[in-house]
């Protein structure tokens, strides 16, 4: 008998042993994330528990969280506040995951209730900030960011949305900074290296943006960003084997990446194939708005779908559907450079619909002529616009033609031209300088360049600020006129105003503004030198317009030599 109860008790000691041995497992797996069984242990232990563990709701929240099952998440975070309305990293974690389901007052809630509990949670301050972002609240989404880096310096998710908080409002300087910052702390952050080339392209500087994102691309093999990145910028310089094979390859990785199938149906149509771009588009409308870009995409395919089914838009030239064959550039020994800007998206005052547009023509016109370098950048902040011309008058140093084309507005203040970035807010003639870009900064720009420096501005538009600015006691003697003042550039640099100083400039009725339709026509045909093609624009615009608009040239070039965006043959 002492036998058998001797087996008995053994048998029951292994059983309970076996079964803790179990827990143990399940403790372990579902502690563990992403482990393929972490569900089911989850579950088991929470079945064990008789409802009652909170841990284990909240990890398998986290799991359910992980897969972008929100709902499912949100239940078992629910859960585990209920078992312990003290757990903060449950209130964090619902926090996150209300936030992810774009439910931004309650997501603001959870996470503030998550700090109550632990004023030291980084990750609840981090989330928190991005949820005080995400409803336009970037004063409070700044302190937050701030407040987990004084917690902890090395803190890198923070640096990391303080930089993509500035590059939102457009303050890309800074926005490289953190990123830097980030990059620093962790080498191996694929993303800072994603961001800090989107903010580097943004500034004009698409070499670095270019090594970015190939950074980015090796760190994150499996990346759609980067590669839909890196293309769009092959894209704008009109490489497009490379562009493709970088939209191809975003593709594979996410086959339903709105942007990405943007610019594939671009290069398509560029490449003349309408039937795979006309499919990139429509695939593109159909597919789920899960990027922040989704808005652009949504808007460009209907544009390009609109485009290729309307053959009836005359001002559109075949240059924004195909590559056409020119005649190279009058010279193979020299270097042409190009910095293309359009304002449309303004902030303070109506938007404007073609300068975006003239810009992307203007840009494409220039690349099929010969120009070594074209930078198209659209819809500037004051910042932007800056370090895009601090940029730009390096690249000028070791160029031979160095041009500028800028569209939007402009405006001329007591006899000092200006253009207008978009982010400008000009309550009074005191504002401007502060606000605003002078033209001596853009002709600075381009003084190095060594044979022609050629300025073209579409900048004469009818200007909403002129009207509501109030004049200062100090500087009523300042005039604010019409369009733009009359200047005299130095020898070797040609101004081109859209139209005459004094005068406005018209965007039309078309999907380009009557110069820019004029200034890309001309600038196809070949042997038309420069002084005299401008001449030509000028007619054709007063043509076009029923001379309300007359274009007018500033400056002079050298009269020794001639000057032609394309050869004569």
């Amino acid at each position: 008998m002492r036998n058998r109860i001797a087996l008995v008790f053994s048998f029951f000691f292994t059983f309970l042993a076996a079964a803790d041995l179990a827990a143990a497992d399940d403790r372990t797996i579902c502690a563990q994330r992403g482990h393929e069984d972490r569900i089911a242990a989850c579950s088991r232990l929470i079945a064990k528990s008789g409802g009652r563990d909170a841990l284990a709701f909240d990890n398998r929240g986290a799991e359910y969280g992980d897969k972008g099952d929100y709902d499912r998440a949100i239940s078992d975070f629910s859960e585990a506040i209920r078992i312990d309305p003290k757990y903060a990293l449950a209130w964090q974690h619902r926090g996150a995951a209300l936030l992810r389901r774009n439910e931004v007052d309650r997501a603001i809630a959870d996470l503030t209730a998550s700090i109550r509990l632990d004023a030291n949670n980084l990750n609840a301050l981090n989330d928190r900030g991005m949820a005080y972002a995400a409803a336009g609240d970037s004063e409070r989404a700044l302190s937050d960011y701030n407040a987990a880096i004084r917690i902890n310096p090395r803190f890198k998710f923070a640096y990391f949305n303080r930089g993509r908080l500035y590059a939102g409002k457009g303050d890309h300087t800074r926005a490289i900074a953190e990123y830097s910052e980030v990059i620093r702390i962790d080498p191996t952050y694929g993303y800072a290296f994603n961001n800090r080339g989107l903010s580097y392209q943004h500034t004009g500087q698409s070499e670095r943006a270019v090594a970015d994102f190939s950074e980015a691309i090796r760190l994150l093999p499996r990346t759609t960003l980067a590669y839909n990145n890196r293309g769009d910028i092959y894209l704008l310089q009109g490489r497009y084997d490379q562009a493709l094979a970088d939209f191809n390859e975003s593709l594979r990785n996410d086959p339903q990446h709105q942007s990405a199938l943007v610019n594939r149906g671009m290069v398509f149509e560029k490449l003349g194939e309408v039937a795979k771009a006309r499919a990139d588009f429509n695939a593109a409308l159909a597919a789920p708005q899960k990027y922040d870009s989704a808005k652009w995409s949504m808007d460009k395919a209907r544009e390009r779908l609109a485009a290729l089914d309307d053959t009836s838009i005359k001002t559109v030239p075949a240059t924004t559907t195909s590559v056409i064959a020119l005649p190279g550039p009058s010279s193979r020994n020299d270097r042409r450079i190009a910095l293309v800007v359009g304002n449309s998206a303004y902030e303070n005052v109506a938007a404007l619909a073609n300068p975006a547009r003239d810009a992307a023509l203007v840009a494409e016109t220039l690349k099929l002529t010969g120009f070594d370098s074209v930078t198209l950048l659209t819809d500037l902040r004051k910042d932007a616009l800056t370090a895009a011309l601090r940029d730009f008058a390096r690249q000028a140093e070791i160029a031979d033609w160095a041009m500028v084309y800028y569209a939007g507005h402009g405006m001329e203040v007591g006899g000092v031209n200006y253009l207008i970035p978009i982010d400008a807010k000009i309550a009074s003639d005191r504002d401007v300088s502060f606000e605003a870009v002078a033209l001596d900064q853009v002709l600075n720009a381009a003084e190095r360049a060594k044979r022609l420096r050629l300025i073209v501005l579409d900048a004469c538009r009818d200007n909403p600020f002129a009207n509501q600015m109030k004049r200062t006691m100090t500087l009523a003697s300042r005039s604010v006129s019409r369009g733009l003042a009359a200047i005299e550039p130095e020898a070797g640099t040609l101004v081109v105003y859209a139209a005459k100083d004094g005068e406005m400039a018209l965007d039309g009725v078309g999907r380009n503004s009557p110069f820019a339709t004029a200034f890309v026509d001309n600038m196809r045909k070949p042997g038309l030198e420069v002084r005299r093609l401008f001449d030509v624009v000028r007619d054709d615009v007063m043509e076009a317009t029923n001379r309300a608009q007359k274009p007018f040239s500033y400056g002079s070039v050298s009269g020794r030599q001639d000057f032609y965006f394309v050869a004569g043959k």
